[in-house]
């Protein structure tokens, strides 16, 4: 082989590396994209655990600690997370590393709504959740329904 030949050889090698590594960076996208929505998702779930075991006696009832996490998922339900889903994110697209559904793509206004349904609820939860365990279990407990119903229709169990 000359020198031209293995010139023309590394070069069209180093194509093909940059080539693969720019089809890789749509993947590590939707990664970081899938990886940040988790991370929100766990913020929610985290702060819903702890008002459970106060609601269920589990740990003792903390009117401060209850309003804390009540004012945690407020923050959580009004930030705009709508970037997070991008297109091909969904579990049939990226098994194993999301439960997220594709009707999420195939029907976006309906997840904006149950969206919304969550922000609505967690605002009754945030004036309830310091009044005591009843009014915080009661709360809760419809807290909890939106976010059931949302899981039903767009999270793989």
């Amino acid at each position: 082989m000359t020198n031209d030949q293995e010139d023309q050889t590394m070069r069209t090698l180093a194509l093909a590396a940059v080539a693969a590594s720019l089809l890789a960076v749509p993947a590590l996208a939707n990664d970081k994209a899938i990886e940040a929505r988790q991370g929100h998702f766990k913020l929610l779930g985290a702060n819903m655990g702890a008002l459970a075991a106060m609601a269920k006696g589990e740990v003792e009832y903390d009117a401060k600690k209850a309003q804390t996490h009540a004012d945690n998922l407020f923050h959580l339900s009004k930030t705009n997370i709508g970037f997070l889903f991008v297109p091909g994110t969904d579990s049939s697209a990226m098994s194993g590393k999301t439960r997220s559904k594709k009707e999420i793509w195939d029907n976006f206004p309906e997840f904006g709504e149950k969206a919304g349904a969550l922000a609505g609820a967690v605002a009754m939860l945030q004036t309830e959740a310091g009044k005591g365990r009843a009014e915080l279990g009661k709360a809760l407990g419809q807290t909890g329904g939106t976010c059931k119903a949302c899981h039903d229709s767009f999270r793989e169990k």
